[in-house]
């Protein structure tokens, strides 16, 4: 901080003291005449600091009273080693009948999950399970996948949650890293596991959903086990503790394929408390979740309030647009999670009565689109919109917590920046590596001026820590050290993003060759790989374009294909088998060669820069909408996508 501006606030204290005490002489008229004197020209030249202050200081006092309430509450957790399944059997001690989570119709109440939960830690108990050990969960959105995971946590199992579009190699490599001794799947996911069933022979195999008479093929009818179960809490040597680790959440992070993320209870139980009271939660209220539970957004900040702190969870399947109103009324939600490609889609469609009758009050989520904010907030009339910024592996997370349109989060205004746990770096343009003064250090932006999103670490404080992934290297690779100390660290993000005067940051885009369409983040290192394979092992890159209208970036690959007889039909075909529908190439884009770095890397930022645009393109580009064939991009097709006439 500014020392003058020190003194100039210290000055009008003084002033302020000196007018006060005015009646008991003339010397302090005099003194206080001085003082007048002496900060007009300090008042003058930090008249915009002090306005900005003035401003934001209910916004930051909000902000700091929630922050300690969080912080208080956390450091109880870190005395008593208490973990999520610890806090979850007092609460359904004391309250056996509150609901904890509603779907289809069913109230789950603490009791049944506590119940469930103590059948699953039952069964794997008996299978030789143990602290330590991880068994990976393939499982759509139902309470059965949050009573799951509770359950292992019981015993000390690590719970690695799948994605459940994942299939072949990329769910190979998802069981690989975690060790997975086992996985428990759903009727729904099966096809993904007999396709790879022989890669997996060293993973045990339980099938949930079948009924009790059902063959599972090969795999150990969970049903029927959990119908022998006992109920009661599993009795442990070791019992797990507030730092052990819990969940792997898996992450594409910037390349590669998927990163398993190191979530403890500690992380959990950070994401619980600065849902609960950041958001400002009432015991009343009734959170709506469409989110997938694989994501930490879903998985956590959806369901482990209803965990913890009793807030209610309706979980759905999966989100559609024409039920997402109806269910709120219907069951009287009073806060909802959201993707900003959610909130597009619910904008585009045909207005409802539906749209205002709801008693949502509060919406929290990732992604909201400047451009539609303000639309959206007066069509479904929602009274705030807390907008988080964050990542399954980072510290580096904020959030906006009074309705500042466009904004990802903030920092309080009344604190010095030393004191502040995130910063933004000014970065090479090119290769966004961090710039560094004479001095050796890093150099913070500017306002206003695009940079790298970091994270200062300090090891032993949940909301500064960096866990990290189950690869070392790649934990190794997000971390910074010397950034504005000798010796001090901090995690890069990977994001660049802007800050203004008032403290607020706006997201701008993302470093690295990862991007995010249809709320899902895309490594293209992976889909390179088996865009690759399928095209017969043409030379490929892949990478996002932007398209009007649309969230984050469409995929686009580049292929090698000098003699045009590249089989389309084909291509297409192995692409649905391989890839998830988010990760599949929207766009081709047919060339002879692919120009390469000195290091053999592939460029693809002049790709990037001409996207589609036939009129622009010598080579032949190709469209796919939805699971159609491909189709060459003519100029009219072109006018047609970029209209948002054509369906991606």
């Amino acid at each position: 901080m500014d020392v003058r501006f020190v003194f100039l606030v210290l000055g009008i204290v003084g002033l302020m003291a000196a007018g006060v005490s005015s009646r008991i002489g003339s010397f302090a008229r005099i003194a206080q005449f001085f003082l007048a004197a002496a900060i007009i020209p300090l008042l003058y030249r930090f008249h915009r600091k002090l306005y900005i202050i003035i401003r934001t200081l209910p916004r930051d006092i909000k902000f700091l009273y929630r922050y300690v309430n969080a912080d208080l509450e956390t450091r109880g957790f870190v005395r008593n080693n208490s973990t999520v399944m610890k806090l979850f059997r007092e609460r359904a001690r004391l309250y056996p009948n509150k609901p904890c989570f509603i779907f289809e119709g069913r109230i789950w109440t603490n009791a049944d999950i506590d119940k469930y939960s103590n059948q699953i830690a039952s069964v794997f108990q008996k299978a030789g399970y143990s602290k330590g050990d991880a068994v990976a969960l393939m499982m759509p959105n139902r309470p059965e996948f949050v009573a799951t995971w509770l359950g292992l946590g019981k015993i000390g199992v690590i719970t690695a949650l799948i994605n459940t579009n994942l299939r072949a190699n990329p769910l190979v490599h998802c069981l690989s890293v975690a060790k997975a001794k086992g996985i428990i799947y759903t009727e729904e996911v099966s096809s993904a596991i007999d396709e790879i069933r022989d890669t997996i022979v060293h993973v045990e195999k339980f099938k949930q959903g079948c009924g009790l008479s059902i063959s599972t093929d090969g795999a150990k009818n969970l049903d029927q086990l959990l119908s022998e179960a006992s109920t009661q809490q599993p009795i442990v040597d070791e019992e797990p503790g507030y730092r052990d680790k819990l969940l792997y959440i898996y992450t594409s992070g910037t390349t590669g394929l998927p990163k398993a993320a190191l979530i403890p209870n500690s992380r959990v139980l950070l994401v619980t408390m600065a849902t609960y009271h950041m958001l400002g939660l009432r015991s009343s209220d009734i959170m709506y979740n469409s989110i997938p539970l694989y994501h930490l957004a879903g998985g956590l900040v959806g369901t482990c309030c209803a965990l913890v702190k009793g807030i209610p969870s309706v979980l759905r399947t999966k989100f559609s647009v024409s039920a997402y109103w109806t269910d709120c009324i219907k069951y009287n939600c009073t806060l909802s999670q959201y993707i900003g490609e959610m909130c597009r889609y619910l904008l585009s469609a045909p207005p409802r009565p539906e749209d205002s009758a709801h008693s949502v009050r509060l919406m929290v989520g990732n992604g909201m689109r400047p451009q539609i904010w303000q639309d959206f907030v007066n069509r479904f009339k929602i009274e705030q919109v807390t907008e988080v910024y964050g990542s399954s592996e980072g510290n580096a997370n904020i959030v906006n917590v009074d309705n500042q349109v466009g904004a990802v989060g903030f920092v309080p205004n009344i604190l010095p920046r030393s004191l502040h746990p995130v910063a933004i770096l000014r970065v090479n343009p090119e290769t966004f590596e961090p710039i560094r003064g004479t001095d050796g250090f890093c150099i913070r932006a500017e306002i206003n001026e695009p940079g790298m999103f970091i994270g200062l670490i300090k090891q032993g404080n949940a909301s500064r820590e960096f866990n990290g992934y189950l690869d070392e290297e790649a934990s190794r690779s997000k971390i910074i050290s010397n950034v504005f100390v000798k010796g001090d660290k901090a995690f890069l993000s990977g994001d660049i993003l802007v800050q203004d005067e008032f403290g607020y940051f706006y997201f701008k885009d993302r470093t690295g060759d990862t991007f995010r369409w249809k709320g899902e983040n895309v490594a293209t290192a992976e889909v390179e790989g088996v865009v690759s394979n399928v095209a017969g092992h043409r030379d490929t890159t892949v990478y996002g374009v932007q398209v009007p209208g649309q969230e984050g970036r469409a995929g686009m690959a580049a292929i090698v294909d000098p003699d045009f007889d590249l089989d389309f039909k084909a291509l297409a075909e192995g692409l649905d088998k391989a890839l998830p529908s988010y990760a599949r190439p929207i766009f081709l884009r047919i060339v002879k060669e692919l120009e390469m770095t000195s290091t053999f890397k592939l460029k693809k930022i002049n790709l990037q820069k001409e996207g589609f645009d036939p009129n622009k393109i010598q080579d032949k580009v190709y469209f796919r909408s939805g699971n159609k064939e491909y189709v060459e991009v003519t100029p009219e097709l072109y006018e047609k996508i970029i209209s948002g006439a054509a369906s991606l």
